[in-house]
């Protein structure tokens, strides 16, 4: 038992692919039809949507070292290095320092744009030739304005007027002249449009229209570490995105060159104020030292002295070139660094050179070590002052030859074609994503559907399926006669009588052999058909097997139980006047309420005027006295009754019958609301016989799942 168990249960898990093929074939239009849409849709908005066009430009940063870095040597190069990464010259140029130029120079803080009809208006406008343009060159609001639009509606050629977001006229004006009314400022340089026609003009923020810049450029390094910078713009209008790229790249261009010149300035600056003071010392150092050879007649060094004096200028020399090294160290490393550590005991050693070469002077003649003293400090004084005067000529020169690091190679230019939308590649999505929201919603719709389909589920639940009947062309076209009150005789209208070579029919036929040994062992001839719901075919069923039955030699009876809703008469193309509801009532009696001979050896009883209790008149004793008597005078008697899950009408009706059975729409019915009906006879003590599936479609889900349809084998 477990392992049976355990069989169903991954037989219920498994995913029958065939029923899932079926359905989708079953869906086949549904999915042909949101497919069409889509790629109709998808085809229309590549049409229509405004292309956008790409403006492009290349510029190359060379690797240099420029200002104080070439003229303080290689030891102080990495001071005033250049050099800059390609990820910061990006960020450079997407800088509101550079964009913010460009945004001033074109006014891109005003948007004006024309008035479309929402959707397609601006597209159909593009591919008509008949687009209107406008150029504002300045507009200024107050400030409690800002962020609101304004609308500018043409009143004649080159004549405007402006209205705010309240539609309140700001002012009038004319083109390619300057309107101002109060704080309001307009400037339109140029208008192509009908009169009637209107633009929605704004005014952003500056920092807005950047940030608008920002999201449609696009700069990348062409390549690892090449230096070489993409710079792509975007947008609708072709010559503007070029003139906007074309002044990015050059205001780029330009803030590098005055960058490189800006150091070579400040540095020349920092030389010029120190030129004075380097000067009045070398001055005062050589005053004293002609003062005190006229005051000692012209005293000579001797050549011990010379030589001391040689060491020392040596020594201060290497002192100096230290004092640039440790500045340059000082940024890149600690003092505890092994670099840092080697020019500190070259330091030392150098400042104990000095005093072994000064305390060697102090073996001199006084006179001998002031003049060793003062030729010293004119010698340095004058080396530094001469070193000075030299770089502001290098600098001098640098500042007038500076071209920065940045050159231009490939001015902005635009692509002819637009780089988007993608029209094949927007048609083929839409197209596919059609396609697959059609096939969604098949499995959706299947997937939701609880409509039994399968007699197999019907008999699961204890109830044989007597009969499967399909769906019949012929009675729909009757239905739509019917209701344009072309059918006047029963031989029109009953399908057994119009067309007896149906398949439905057919089916009947098979239900009458079935009922033939099912009613052997009824306690009567009276035959029952209910349901769960309206709408299902009951009359249909009802009135088609009454004829097929009389047809066969039976005297057969029909009534229509269903005295709220019944519209059994209409299968023969009678009224529901005099009929059950009548005898019930004691207003009629029985020959009063059976129409004879409708069809050969079939009668009718309709409904009747409609009651309002017919519960309680089919509980009246007149019921079971007509039964009784139509089942003493007819072969068999058929009560057509209404959905016993609406009304309790049925199960009265069912205890005087001897059979029962339940009628279900074929994809309309769940098995659950089958089941329910079957358990509600069953509490009413009424033995329900069996079950017919009525209005069957042959489908591929069914076909394709196992199930078993109709076989199509009827005749002329």
């Amino acid at each position: 038992m477990n392992q049976n168990i355990k069989n169903t249960a991954s037989s219920d898990d498994e995913i029958d692919l065939s029923k899932l093929l079926g359905h989708l074939i079953d869906g086949k239009w549904i999915i042909v039809a949101c497919t069409l849409l889509f790629a109709v849709v998808g085809v229309a908005f590549a049409i229509l949507a405004t292309p956008i066009y790409k403006a492009d430009a290349l510029i190359q940063v060379e690797q240099k070292e420029g200002g104080m870095s070439s003229l303080l040597g290689e030891g102080a190069s990495g001071l005033f290095a250049t050099d800059s990464s390609a990820s910061t010259e990006i960020e450079l140029i997407r800088s509101r320092m550079v964009l913010g130029q460009t945004v001033d120079k074109f006014n891109l803080t005003t948007v004006a744009s024309p008035d479309y009809f929402p959707l397609v208006g601006k597209g159909l406008a593009r591919l008509t030739g008949d687009q209107n343009q406008i150029a504002i060159s300045r507009f200024e609001i107050p400030q409690d304005y800002q962020q609101q639009p304004f609308h500018l509606t043409v009143d004649a050629p080159r004549q405007y007027s402006l209205y705010n977001s309240d539609d309140e006229l700001v002012l009038k004006g004319q083109v390619g002249k300057a309107a101002i009314n109060n704080d309001f400022h307009l400037f339109v340089t140029e208008l192509t449009a009908d009169q009637g026609d209107s633009f929605t003009v704004s005014k952003m923020s500056r920092l807005r229209a950047i940030k608008a810049i920002q999201d449609e450029l696009s700069v990348s390094e062409r390549g690892k570490q090449t230096g070489i910078l993409t710079l792509s713009y975007q947008g609708e209008d072709k010559a503007l995105i070029e003139k906007v790229l074309s002044d990015i790249a050059q205001n780029y261009f330009m803030q590098n060159v005055k960058r490189d010149a800006a150091e070579a300035e400040k540095s020349l600056e920092f030389l010029k104020g120190h030129l004075p003071g380097v000067k009045a010392e070398l001055t005062t150092a050589e005053n004293k030292l002609n003062k005190f050879r006229q005051e000692n007649d012209s005293v000579d060094l001797s050549l011990e002295a010379k030589a001391s004096l040689d060491t020392m200028l040596s020594v201060e020399k290497q002192l100096n070139e230290l004092t640039f090294k440790e500045s340059e160290l000082a940024q890149k490393f600690t003092k505890e660094h092994p670099a840092y550590l080697a020019l500190l005991d070259k330091r030392q050693t150098l400042l104990g050179e000095k005093k072994r070469v000064e305390a060697q002077t102090q073996k001199l003649p006084k006179t001998q070590r002031e003049i060793l003293r003062m030729t010293r400090d004119v010698e340095v004084n004058q080396a530094i002052y001469v070193q000075l005067l030299n770089k502001v000529q290098e600098l001098n020169i640098m500042k007038a030859s500076t071209v920065g690091n940045v050159r231009i190679i490939d001015d902005a230019q635009t692509f002819e074609l637009p780089v988007k939308p993608k029209k094949p590649l927007i048609a083929v999505i839409a197209t596919l994503l059609g396609g697959m929201i059609g096939v969604g919603v098949v499995l959706l719709k299947a997937a939701f559907h609880r409509g039994v389909e399968n007699p197999d589920d019907v008999e699961a639940i204890g109830l044989p399926v007597y009969a499967s009947v399909p769906l019949s062309e012929t009675q729909q076209e009757i239905e739509k006669k019917r209701q344009k009150k072309a059918l006047h005789t029963a031989g029109e209208s009953l399908l057994a009588s119009a067309n007896p070579a149906d398949l439905s029919i057919e089916a009947l036929r098979g239900l009458r052999t079935s009922l033939h040994f099912a009613m052997m062992e009824a306690s009567n001839n009276i035959l029952m058909f209910s349901g769960p719901s309206p709408g299902i075919g009951k009359s249909f069923v009802s009135a088609n097997m009454a004829g097929v039955l009389a047809k066969s030699g039976q005297r057969v009876l029909v009534i229509d139980a269903d005295m709220r809703k019944g519209f059994l008469h209409q299968q023969f193309s009678k009224k529901a006047d005099n009929g059950l509801s009548d005898y019930l009532a004691g207003k009629l009696d029985i020959d009063g309420v059976v129409q004879k001979q409708v069809l050969e050896n079939l009668d009718v009883m309709t409904r009747g005027q409609v009651p309002p209790n017919p519960s309680e008149l089919l509980m009246h004793p007149r019921f079971k006295e007509l039964l009784d008597w139509a089942s003493a005078h007819y072969d068999i008697v058929i009560i057509d009754t209404p959905p016993v899950l609406a009304v309790t009408d049925a199960a009265i009706v069912g205890a005087h019958a001897g059979t029962t059975l339940l009628v279900g729409r074929f994809s309309v019915n769940p098995i659950k609301e089958i089941e329910v009906t079957k358990q509600r006879f069953e509490q009413a003590g009424v033995n329900v016989k069996g079950f017919v599936l009525n209005g069957v479609v042959r489908k591929a889900a069914s076909t394709y799942g196992g199930n078993y349809g109709y076989y199509n084998y009827s005749y002329q």
